[in-house]
């Protein structure tokens, strides 16, 4: 699987298929037990802290839950790593963390609490906290399936807008008619193999495999 600097590449399947592990085995949360992953040609050596360190520092990811720190504003979920962590000028991330939380459309809660918001916009928040890490990869694990159906839509055009943008994005998901029309490259997986990749006519409209055919069959029947 190859990922192409501002493309969007979305890792559809079952359950269980292996789509979460992919992106947890990018950033070293999940131990990688054989073949390579390389990043504008360098290969990440995840037995070395370094290394992982460095891929970290390309990555960010965003999980289903969105585990906000309840006792911080918005503003202090968003600036916090990029100011204890990374240690960058607290003027210069507030700043920065202004115009995100503008880009998810989140730009008067900057005072407000984790339960004031509604869970579209803590996942929002989660959202512009990877992107305050500077990331040149984004990635998304089924961002949208903690959320009532009614709040899918404002995370799905966030994200629509950061494809705007040009970010590099690799997500899993559940949502086919978002993937169909966001994604660039669509990787169809089933038990931790990938079965087949193409643009999304190819693989929604045109599946080669047996596998894959019979499973967008039944998920796109309606």
């Amino acid at each position: 699987m190859s990922v192409k600097k501002g493309e969007i590449s979305a890792l559809v399947g079952p359950s269980g298929s292996g789509k979460s592990t992919v992106l947890r085995a990018l950033v070293g949360l999940t131990p990688i037990t054989g073949g390579n992953i390389e990043i504008a040609g360098q290969t990440i050596d995840y037995r070395s802290a370094r290394s992982v360190r460095a891929a970290r520092d390309t990555m960010a990811i965003v999980f289903q839950q969105y585990n906000l720190f309840q006792n911080m504003t918005v503003m202090g979920n968003v600036t916090f790593a990029p100011i204890k962590i990374k240690r960058r000028p607290v003027a210069e991330v507030e700043a920065q963390a202004k115009k995100l939380l503008d880009l998810v459309g989140l730009g008067d809660k900057h005072g407000a609490y984790p339960d004031q918001l509604s869970g579209g916009q803590q996942q929002r928040v989660a959202i512009a906290r990877a992107l305050a890490l500077e990331p040149k990869i984004l990635l998304l694990d089924e961002v949208t399936s903690a959320l009532d159906p009614e709040l899918v839509t404002e995370v799905l055009d966030t994200i629509r807008r950061l494809a705007g943008e040009g970010m590099t994005m690799i997500l899993v998901s559940h949502e086919m008619a978002f993937v169909r029309e966001v994604a660039n490259q669509v990787v169809f997986m089933d038990r931790g193999e990938i079965i087949e990749s193409g643009t999304p006519r190819e693989i929604f409209d045109n599946p080669k495999t047996d596998r894959a055919q019979d499973f967008f069959s039944k998920i796109l029947r309606h």
